[in-house]
């Protein structure tokens, strides 16, 4: 059953991460090792690995307690967007799917930070959707060749992995079938080319190019005919965590100019003090809010199971979340004027991130057609 009251658990949990966040800030740097310095310190605390079995050196936890901790150090100002990547999608994979030695091999170094790994689905003539990809695999004896391009990969220069997915035959169908490999970041063949972003962030974007790449039998992850339950295992995840990244910077941003609305002060009153500034700061925090419960629903489904209403749900979080991050941004900066484009109050560049949670992994567009026709049951445009 969801609750919309967190446990007093949930309450610790976030006021643990929001202090250490606090006494760990994030610097306002591009220095990759800056960023993993931080990414090491949340692992050691059991962070990173929340959602990943005890079994395996997680926490036991799921994507509620994720989704938790990573809304606390994005609104703290540290957000980690390998969090969506790693433990969310490719632990969740792994841990659901993956074989007895994947498990050993790959969750206990998930969970302690001491690997990472990316995930490669959208395509340049694609973008995510997984009837279309080109990347394709087929057998070669007992291995397979991968084949195909990705755009938009985050991470993979620091990755020691990316979880790819492709197509294979489906003997039964003659069509294509979506299945999951995990390529090392080494194999012959996996070329990567950074993308040339105008986004300011650590994690650097990649287009990879995989020709004839060889790999062992055992990098496939899962049955072969699991297919599309295997994907959205992950992409529903992904959904909830980028909610969690959206909802984490709004309120990042919302903190620095109700901070400011107290202290700047016109003719003997502080700004914040006239409806013009408070009225659209409060609608920002009662739409974080509001996105923020859709989000907690979303992850109480997925960890109770229910695949197919937390599909639903986080396609909904996601967009409430990047609306509502982009509307709080956007106030902020409006309330600071020109200090908020100033690289002191630290604004001027979630311009350009808040647009992120819009648009990646899936757009609004694409949300607000999959709700017109999987939940009101009106015909595909498509």
């Amino acid at each position: 059953m969801t609750t919309l009251i967190e446990s007093d658990e949930h309450k610790s949990l976030r006021a643990a991460v929001a202090a250490f966040a606090e006494t760990h800030p994030h610097p306002h740097t591009l220095d990759p090792e800056d960023n993993q310095r931080l990414w090491q310190a949340a692992a050691k605390l059991g962070y990173i690995g929340v959602n990943l079995p005890e079994a395996y050196g997680g926490g036991g936890a799921g994507i509620t307690e994720l989704a938790l901790v990573l809304e606390e150090l994005g609104a703290a100002g540290s957000p980690l967007l390998m969090m969506i990547v790693s433990p969310a999608i490719c632990g969740t994979v792994i841990a659901r799917f993956g074989t007895e030695e994947q498990k050993r091999e790959w969750l206990p170094r998930l969970a302690d930070g001491t690997r990472l790994m990316a995930f490669g689905i959208t395509e340049p003539d694609a973008g995510s959707n997984s009837h279309r990809l080109t990347t394709t695999a087929r057998r070669d004896g007992a291995d397979w060749l991968l084949t195909g391009r990705k755009v938009f990969v985050s991470g993979v220069d620091i990755a020691d992995a990316t979880l790819i997915v492709g197509r294979t035959d489906d003997a039964r169908t003659g069509k294509l079938k979506p299945c999951l490999f995990i390529v090392p970041r080494d194999t012959p063949g996996f070329e990567r080319r950074p993308i040339d972003m105008e986004l300011s962030a650590v994690e650097r974007q990649f287009e990879l190019v995989l020709d004839d790449v060889r790999l062992p039998a055992d990098a496939l992850v899962g049955d072969e005919d699991a297919g599309l339950l295997q994907l959205f295992a992950g992409l529903n995840p992904e959904r909830v965590m980028t909610a969690a990244f959206g909802i984490g910077m709004g309120r990042h941003a919302l903190g620095k100019a109700l901070d400011y609305a107290r202290e700047r002060t016109v003719w003997k009153t502080p700004i914040g003090a006239h409806q013009a500034i408070a009225h659209p700061l409060a609608q920002a925090h009662i739409e974080l809010e509001l996105a923020r419960l859709m989000m907690q629903k979303a992850a109480h489904l997925y960890d109770a199971g229910d695949d197919a209403g937390a599909g639903e749900a986080a396609n909904m979080a996601k967009y409430a979340a990047g609306e509502a991050c982009v509307r709080a941004v956007d106030q902020a900066v409006h309330t600071l004027g020109g200090n908020g484009l100033t690289r002191e109050y630290g604004l001027g560049r979630l311009i350009t991130a808040s647009r992120v949670a819009r648009i990646a992994p899936v757009s609004r567009e694409m949300i607000l057609n999959y709700v017109s026709h999987q939940t009101l049951g009106l015909p595909k445009s498509y």
